[in-house]
């Protein structure tokens, strides 16, 4: 029992710790998409609307990449979880 209840310990640390790197790669994204929008406004000014929207785009494709992949490394690690508890 008490090598369960160590195992249990390390699980929990290891979904604690996944979480944390999770809400930081979500913070890191929101910095990013605001530096990209930042960015964009200052291009506007510049060159025109059309190169704006593009740059949008692209930051809104990297981010929901960002977010699939965070979301596919929780679910690995709650099955992982589940499997080995």
């Amino acid at each position: 029992m008490a090598s369960r209840g160590g195992v249990v310990s390390v699980v929990v640390v290891v979904v604690v710790v996944v979480v944390v790197v999770a809400a930081a790669a979500a913070a890191a994204a929101a910095v990013a998409v605001a530096v990209a929008v930042a960015v964009a406004v200052a291009v506007a000014v510049a060159v025109g609307v059309v190169v704006v929207v593009v740059v949008v785009v692209v930051v809104v494709v990297v981010v929901v990449v960002v977010v699939v992949v965070v979301v596919v490394v929780v679910v690995v690690v709650v099955v992982v979880v589940v499997v080995v508890v």
